[in-house]
């Protein structure tokens, strides 16, 4: 079966190969052979698809399996690992990484040229070479240097396990999405690629990858929100985001992207921003190929990381391949890409998102600098020093709270220019509704914190924005159409969902700032050391360890993990209100070095932290066994086992005994104890962007669109001449121009 794979992997290669230079061939060709050259270059794309996917097959059934005699199984799976872990560990290694990678890019790249089809111009025969050379690329490394379907022989008795810390229900999910956003941001730089390359730098590319682009910012938004829900509840510091590289790699991509969905809406109403926008989606393509870079090259620590690797200085000339043809393509097509207008006024709806745009690059660029830091920092002292949380702060916060502003704004603001007057009477409503939101989160105790007083305003102040258009946009239709204000307010939803989409999420953006910075200000850290029965006493709360834990959890008859934890009730008000369970998992090793009893507690282990989360606070536990006295035992044990026959034929069930030992008399365990204000409210916030981000990639247009558009225009110039709002544009975008591909049919507005 490895051989198989293999070979697969080899074709694969070749046929990506074949499909590059028919591509680039067929796009420098304008007659019937150039079309059907473009034409074999697409189906290459469709049989790559097929080929990794077969190969994406032939791992996933080797780890079903547990088939030892493939160095990826026996590396990162074990008999004892459950099966949903054994699946999903393919993703936690380098090789499979990299075939995930390269299968979701393919079929990302066979959807959209299948929609495109035998229509695709110059600039899509370009894009689709482009597509094929990052497969070709990964393809290579699996081919060469890091084939997932190497062999071991003989092949050991028992894998190494999966790591413990990545036994986690959303870890199973968490690469796949950061990888799709990955590969989808891949499409809309091959088109902007292609677009540069055969000199149409118009809108066309835009519309033809919208949804592609949406897709990729949302998918990668949801990976780095696993990723943090995963830092929160599984490695046992207490934080959701550390600033670790790996974290910051995937976070850059996103931000450059949020950037780019908000100024293409400028080249699509007035024809601006060209260069700025293209620079954009290609700067987040080279971005997602510097996460990738980051993650295999081992040059930045993180426990993310898959340390040393073979595979670094490749990605590095891929970047340099990229960064080089990129800028090399918007010199050369920069008469092309002039606007045709330019910004009238600092009122103005375009200054704003170019504000804003601004803003992100800069955020970008501080989180590309504090990433890289280490590396500077040993260039200059010899030693790597990253960034304290602190000074992470210092020059994220700022950037972010100025952000939250903008996005309030952008709403607010009229396309071309305003007046100051009315920009005033715009804004006053919200404002209203921003302090009256800060007075009640002073009521609940944020006040004491300007950084937290000054996020909460300006959620406030985006929740009235966003409010005050909602209300304005429903008002109109219904007294243009005669419905109910519900039915009003869905349809006006459902007409423009793109636009109502981005609504939802700026609200839901707004509030994740909010919540990070009154969960970073406020949190109460607290480290106990304690015995059997203790009470500790943690804000409103006390803390009760009533008993302790200790089992053994079997798979196939074997010990699996050996799990020691405490019992402890919790209190608020002198009422019992729930009971916790903190633990402390440890993963036998198969190195018998470390003892007949000793490599069941030496190997990996992993903390389970108990969580009671609150609308208003969350509790978090943790605890650590103490260390000296868990190693005593286990070092007497292992002598006694030492002098008898068979000592490790009876180590499992020593061990198992050694955890009932320790449930019966435990030794001191520490805890650590932190209360974290409003952190429900990131991940609530996070799933509204979520939201709004599927809402306004349904595609679908209002079929009362026309008579609609008819029947309230003139009330809507009568009724909003004396400002601005997004109401006007609703009935604007009303009636959307139609279009004839089918490719982006319904995804324009």
């Amino acid at each position: 079966m490895a051989g198989l794979g293999q070979g697969l992997l080899a074709l694969a290669l070749a046929v990506s190969l074949f499909g590059i230079g028919a591509s680039v061939v067929g796009a420098r060709r304008a007659d019937a052979r150039g079309a059907a050259l473009a034409a074999a270059g697409r189906r290459a794309i469709y049989v790559v698809a097929l080929l990794t996917t077969a190969c994406f097959v032939l791992v996933e059934v080797a780890f079903y399996r547990t088939d030892l005699t493939f160095a990826v199984v026996a590396e990162h799976s074990s008999s004892t690992t459950p099966l949903g872990y054994r699946l999903a560990a393919v993703w936690s290694s380098q090789e499979g990484s990299l075939l995930l990678w390269v299968w979701l890019l393919s079929l990302w790249s066979a959807l959209i040229l299948g929609r495109i089809g035998v229509r695709a111009g110059e600039a899509t025969r370009w894009a689709q070479a482009v597509l094929l050379g990052l497969g070709a690329f990964f393809l290579l490394l699996m081919t060469f240097w890091v084939s997932p379907f190497e062999r071991l022989d003989p092949a050991p008795f028992e894998g190494a396990g999966l790591n413990p810390l990545l036994q986690y229900p959303s870890m199973m999910i968490h690469p796949p999405m950061l990888y799709s956003g990955y590969t989808l941001f891949a499409v809309p730089f091959a088109f902007a690629v292609g677009a540069l390359a055969a000199g149409d730098v118009g809108s066309d590319w835009i519309r033809r990858t919208r949804r592609f682009t949406l897709a990729a910012w949302l998918l990668l938004g949801i990976g780095i929100v696993l990723g943090s829900r995963w830092s929160y509840a599984e490695l046992g510091w207490g934080g959701y985001w550390g600033w670790d590289a790996v974290e910051n790699a995937s976070l850059m991509p996103w931000i450059v992207g949020t950037a780019f969905l908000h100024s293409v809406m400028i080249q699509e109403k007035r024809g601006m921003l060209r260069t700025w926008n293209v620079s954009l989606i290609l700067a987040t393509g080279i971005l997602c190929i510097l996460g990738t870079f980051i993650v295999r090259s081992g040059v930045l620590t993180s426990i993310h990381a898959f340390g040393a690797s073979t595979v670094g200085t490749q990605f590095l000339l891929l970047l340099g391949v990229m960064t080089a043809g990129s800028f090399a393509l918007v010199v050369w097509r920069r008469d092309l890409l002039r606007s045709e207008h330019r910004i009238d006024s600092l009122l103005s709806r375009e200054a704003i998102f170019l504000a804003g745009n601004v803003v992100l690059v800069l955020l970008c660029f501080v989180v590309l600098w504090g990433t890289f830091w280490p590396l500077i920092a040993e260039i200059i002292t010899g030693q790597q020093r990253p960034l304290s949380s602190g000074t992470w702060g210092w020059w994220v916060g700022p950037l972010a709270l100025l952000l939250v502003a903008l996005m309030a704004l952008g709403p607010l603001a009229a396309w071309r220019r305003t007046t100051a007057s009315r920009a005033w009477s715009q804004v006053r409503a919200p404002l209203a509704v921003a302090v009256v939101i800060l007075g009640g989160a002073l009521v609940l105790g944020v006040g004491g914190s300007a950084v937290a007083t000054v996020a909460v305003l300006g959620a406030g102040f985006v929740l009235g924005a966003v409010g005050q258009e909602v209300v304005r946009g429903t008002r109109v239709r219904r007294r243009g159409t005669g419905e109910a204000p519900p039915l009003a307010l869905i349809r006006l939803v459902l007409r423009n969902r793109r636009r109502h989409g981005g609504y939802i999420v700026h609200v839901g953006f707004a509030i994740v700032v909010a919540s990070v910075a009154v969960s970073s200000v406020f949190k109460d850290l607290h480290r106990e050391h304690a015995d059997l029965g203790a009470r500790m006493t943690v804000g409103p709360y006390e803390l009760r360890y009533v008993d302790a834990i200790g089992e053994t959890v079997l798979h196939d008859g074997r010990i699996r993990k050996i799990v020691l934890g405490a019992v402890v009730d919790v209190y608020e008000d002198g009422r019992k209100v729930r009971t916790i369970r903190p633990t402390r998992e440890y993963f036998p090793t198969n190195d018998t070095a470390e003892g007949p009893v000793g490599r069941f507690f030496l190997g990996e282990s992993a903390t389970e932290v108990a969580l009671q989360p609150g609308w208003t606070r969350d509790l978090w536990v943790a605890m650590q066994p103490d260390g000296d006295a868990l190693a005593e035992l286990i070092l007497d044990v292992d002598k006694r086992l030492l002098n008898q026959r068979a000592p490790f034929a009876q180590g499992e069930i020593a061990a198992a005994g050694l955890a009932e030992v320790y449930r019966r008399g435990p030794p001191p365990v520490t805890f650590q104890i932190i209360l974290s204000p409003m952190v429900t409210w990131l991940w609530i916030g996070t799933l509204i962007m979520a939201l709004g981000a599927l809402l306004a990639l349904v595609p679908g247009r209002d079929p009362d669109a026309r008579r609609l558009r008819a029947r309230t225009t003139a009330r809507v110039a009568r009724e909003l001449r004396d400002g601005p709002t997004g109401a006007a544009d609703d009935v604007a975008d009303a009636d959307p121009d139609p279009d004839p591909d089918p490719a982006v049919a319904g995804s324009a507005r």
